[in-house]
């Protein structure tokens, strides 16, 4: 719980005041992606922007080197772009999410309007990403990683059930 708590508030402290990506982080990102990808990326908020690429280093720092992972990495919640939501927005959510699952669960799956929206976008970011980069030709193993990066893996059966738990892993992280 103690590392939840410092987690999240790194999270906050971040989202409030984002660092600025570096000349290297851009062009690690554009060796990365398409161009079609980059012109996602870049349809992050800063937070996201420097969120993602934490998680994309620290799989490269960990070694893996899987396109389809990394391409993941730096897209995963680019479907937050869909809808702004701001760092207080974000708190609700993620506490609702470990006192009431169920009713986050549903609260998620209704229309992102009024007191629900910040609910919805982060119960159904997923979703959106995924028809996001497919419609614009990601590779389908990276499209699935994106789509299921907040499913939980009960046990790892596939080789694409491994990159999501690497994903989700590195993710955690930062």
């Amino acid at each position: 719980m103690l590392n939840e708590v410092v987690y999240r508030t790194r999270q906050f402290i971040t989202d409030i005041n984002p660092p600025a990506l570096t000349e290297q982080a851009k062009q690690d990102i554009a060796e990365q992606l398409s161009v079609r990808e980059l012109d996602l990326y870049y349809q992050y908020s800063l937070s996201d922007q420097a969120h993602a690429y934490q998680v994309f280093k620290m799989l490269q720092s960990a070694g893996h080197t899987n396109q389809h992972l990394l391409t993941a990495a730096l897209l995963h919640d680019i479907g937050k772009s869909q809808y702004r939501i701001s760092v207080w927005d974000r708190v609700w959510p993620v506490l609702v999410k470990k006192l009431a699952p169920n009713v986050y669960y549903r609260w998620g799956n209704a229309e992102p309007t009024g007191w629900k929206r910040p609910f919805v976008i982060i119960k159904q970011h997923p979703d959106w990403g995924a028809d996001m980069t497919e419609a614009i030709g990601t590779h389908p193993t990276a499209v699935s990683l994106i789509r299921r990066h907040q499913d939980k893996i009960n046990q790892i059966q596939t080789e694409e059930d491994q990159l999501l738990s690497l994903l989700q892993w590195a993710d955690d992280q930062n």
